[in-house]
């Protein structure tokens, strides 16, 4: 792995921050603390003491690197340590010190000046540590942690078997707040009407504050409310009327911000809280799901928050393109954070973009003991607080995925969900038919599709709360594992089994929406993936670069025009030549195709096999159009009789069905054509053996404009793709990153699938690569990740392989301002 640890002994930390928390305090700014940490792969009390050889880490951090195939889950499980020095100012004396982690995987135990100060037993909620008693003020001090990254451990999701792999280390950010002893300690603002905002508090010492003043900014700034209340300990529901509020939707994701102002008598100021929200409403019915009042289909994807390499350490920015992705990529308006609480910068993308939320809390299938599940609770408890003022969630999740019925157990994770926030329902997702609901809403993983039946099976067979909600939260995905590599009817047969699927919701009128299984391929266990430990259940592989699945998602919307073929028309590709079943993927009216200089016709959906989505895939076997009426001078209806019993034969090969056996035989009869003349015209028109392979031309089309153009065709001519999420990075309250997806195409700018070839990177500049300097395409497909490194300039990523000219990407790296 490249340039990802640099060796030190006893390493002196903090300097980066120390000059950052001298001066005044900004009472609305967080104090990073993401920089110089020591790290090491054993944790003991030389470490704790400020001894032994480490590493200088930044944050976000893994524990381990992996390689991309074949990565074992024991290498990341250990007992790890982190470890940093401050400096505490005497004029913090009075004040009251806090430490978060935003996420540390997966039991934390936080000694502050070699004393054991907090622990916390989940890896996907943050957790404060108050340090006010336990520093030494005018000194440096340490705080270490002792990190347990172990899958023996006693909490969720361990226990049992997990279909993906848990990663270690503080793979999230930690920063330090500086309060006056009177701050706010919970802010959190719900919109049960479209009008008006409720506003709950909860503040520490009270009794020392006056008021607190609330203020309500636009997304342009401009203040829509002002009000006061007296401070009290807890305040409840207090009033914030906004008259002609806009509605955050998918389509208008508009963004208000609450400033909560903690004043004394004096009129000072004493803790500021910006919270930004939306005013929405969210309800599932027995009918479907309801936003602001309006039926919306839930169309979207389950997200896993793991990469190549760094498993879940990646900084704000690559977490939010994983949003982006799902918004402008892939049309979606939902997704699901399976299976636990994810990176706030996601959910903060997310709720700028407009992507409904379905959120959960850790575990898959097992529930452990009455320990096991009071650390479920708190792990509820610790969700909902942290992230209830997004409003893209809609759902809370609180069983454990596809766990037993355990109605004890949910009793008290429902009532811990709904008295947090009683502006939200509450769900949990099963695999087995009529479960116990103690929720409001039934979600069930329906994998009954199997390629040549329904979508899905029918709420009433499954759902015993016919008068609730109900939602597909998984379909598909280990149903039919594909790879970019895998053969071309494989790929299509994937991306048509999403189409059956999608199909099903869109038509079920009592079915709220649905979430594919999965958007990326994702890490898991020997017991789950394949041979190398990669579940390639997504319509993405793991870099997000996209299989033919994809454009499934990608055409039911209509923001950004698609087009896409399911098959590169290489008959070489099918037994016996031929392709068989073949479809376009596209948003567009319809599609003209040519084959050389001879337009074949205009296809358009045919509404027989999906009768439901607005742009279904659209048929394409007809690969000659009028080439037998024009070129053998027949009337078109005995040319168009033959050539659908030519096309069947290219379509089934010797599987042929009867029902074209049976017409081939009377066309045969009627139009006095022999075994002969099958065969000639078959040669003719249709095989490509000895001969030049076609030019295929697709053109969509829409409201009468080509928006998309590809060609399919036969060629060795191979070039270098690549895109980055970003090519300005920022060294702001940690390193910037931006992911790079890589193709292999030919001439007419299609993955070559069978390009298999290594791939070197080369980096100059403040830039250094995530992951390793040399890897191979699968499916003519791979990509990598590039990091900021502290320093500021012009970088380059260099991409070279055999048989293509190199391409090189040029960074601009700044810092941000103070």
């Amino acid at each position: 792995m490249v340039g990802y640890f640099r060796k030190e002994t006893a390493p002196a930390a903090g300097r980066a921050e120390k000059n950052r928390i001298k001066g005044k305090m900004d009472l609305t700014k967080r104090i990073p603390w993401n920089n110089d940490w020591a790290f090491t792969e054993t944790f003991d009390e030389a470490f704790l003491n400020g001894a032994g050889e480490s590493a200088v880490v930044r944050l976000p951090h893994t524990c381990k690197m992996l390689p991309l195939h074949y990565a074992d889950e024991h290498d990341y499980q250990m007992i790890c340590g982190y470890r940093r020095s401050f400096d505490v100012p005497e004029m913090w004396k009075g004040k009251r010190l806090f430490l978060t982690f935003e996420g540390a995987a997966h039991q934390a135990t936080v000694f502050v000046n070699g004393k054991e100060a907090a622990s916390h037993s989940c890896g996907y909620t943050a957790f404060t540590v108050e340090l006010t008693d336990l520093v030494e003020y005018g000194k440096e001090n340490s705080v270490a942690v002792r990190l347990d990254t172990r899958e023996s451990l006693d909490q969720p999701p361990f226990g049992h078997v997990i279909d993906y792999m848990t990663f270690g280390g503080i793979y999230r950010e930690v920063y330090l707040e500086v309060k006056e002893p009177a701050f706010l300690a919970d802010v959190f603002v719900r919109t049960p009407e479209l009008d008006r905002a409720l506003v709950d508090l909860t503040l520490e010492n009270s009794a020392l504050a006056d008021t607190v003043g609330l203020t309500i900014l636009d997304g342009d700034g401009r203040t829509v409310f002002t009000g006061a209340a007296k401070a009290e300990a807890e305040i409840h529901s207090f009033p914030c009327p906004v008259s002609g509020a806009q509605t955050w939707s998918p389509d208008s994701p508009a963004l208000y911000t609450l400033e909560a102002a903690l004043k004394d008598a004096a009129g000072n100021v004493l803790d500021v809280k910006k919270v930004r929200f939306g005013f929405r409403t969210a309800r599932f019915e027995k009918d479907g799901f309801y936003l602001n009042g309006k039926k919306l289909k839930i169309r979207g994807l389950n997200r896993h928050q793991s990469y190549p390499y760094v498993g879940y350490a990646m900084p704000a920015s690559v977490q939010r393109h994983d949003a982006e992705i799902l918004k402008y990529e892939l049309q979606c308006n939902a997704v699901r954070t399976s299976h636990y609480p994810q990176s706030h910068h996601f959910l903060d993308a997310c709720d700028e973009l407009g992507l409904l939320v379905f959120t959960e809390i850790p575990g898959w299938q097992h529930i452990g003991g009455e320990h096991w599940k009071d650390v479920a609770c708190d792990n509820t408890r610790d969700m909902v607080l942290q992230y209830r003022n997004h409003p893209s969630i809609i759902l809370w999740g609180v069983r454990i995925n596809e766990s037993q019925d355990d109605d004890p157990f949910y009793t008290r994770t429902n009532a811990i969900a709904h008295e947090l926030d009683p502006s939200r329902q509450t769900s949990g997702v099963r695999y087995i038919w009529k479960s116990s609901l103690l929720e409001d809403v039934y979600s069930f993983n329906d994998f009954s599709h199997a390629g040549n039946n329904g979508g899905l099976l029918p709420k009433w067979l499954i759902s015993g709360g016919k008068e609730k909600g109900y939602l597909i939260s998984e379909y598909n995905g280990h149903m039919y594992p594909t790879k970019s590599f895998d053969t071309a009817a494989n790929r299509l047969d994937h991306a048509l089994r999403f189409a059956t699927v999608l199909d099903a919701i869109y038509g079920k009128d009592e079915v709220a929406g649905g979430f594919g299984w999965c958007m990326a391929d994702y890490y898991t266990h020997g017991d789950f993936g394949s041979g190398d430990r990669i579940c390639y259940h997504g319509v993405l592989d793991m870099f997000r670069n996209h299989k033919l699945a994809a454009a499934v998602y990608s055409s039911a919307g209509d923001e950004a025009p698609v087009l896409a073929v399911g098959s590169e028309m290489d008959i070489g590709d099918y037994p016996a030549g031929s392709i068989g079943d073949n479809y376009i993927f596209t948003n567009a009216d319809f599609v003209r195709v040519w084959r050389g200089d001879r337009q074949l016709g205009e296809y358009r959906p045919t509404g027989k096999r999906w009768k439901h989505l607005k742009h279904p895939p659209i048929p394409f076997n007809d690969t000659i159009g009028d080439a037998i009426e024009k070129g053998e001078g027949w009337s078109h209806r005995k040319a168009e009789a033959l050539k659908d019993s030519l096309l069947a034969i290219q379509r089934f090969g010797v599987k042929i069905p009867a029902k074209y056996i049976i017409k081939t035989g009377l066309r045969a009869v009627r139009y006095l054509a022999g075994p002969g003349t099958f065969s000639r015209l078959y040669a003719k028109y249709f095989e490509n053996w000895g001969t030049s392979a076609p030019v295929y031309r697709f053109q969509a089309v829409k409201d009468g404009k080509v928006v998309a153009e590809i060609s399919k065709s036969s060629n060795a001519r191979l070039s270098l793709s690549a895109d980055a999420s970003a090519t300005v990075l920022t060294e702001g309250d940690t390193y910037d990153a931006a992911a790079i997806r890589v193709r292999i195409v030919d001439e007419n700018g299609s993955t070559a699938p069978y390009a298999q070839l290594p791939i070197r990177f080369e980096v100059s500049g403040p830039v250094e690569l995530i992951g390793p300097d040399t890897v191979c395409s699968d499916g003519g497909m791979c990509g990598t990740y590039v990091r900021t490194t502290g320093q500021t300039g012009t970088a380059t990523l260099r991409i070279i392989a055999p048989q293509t000219q190199s391409v090189e990407l040029t960074f601009q790296v700044g810092k941000e301002e103070n």
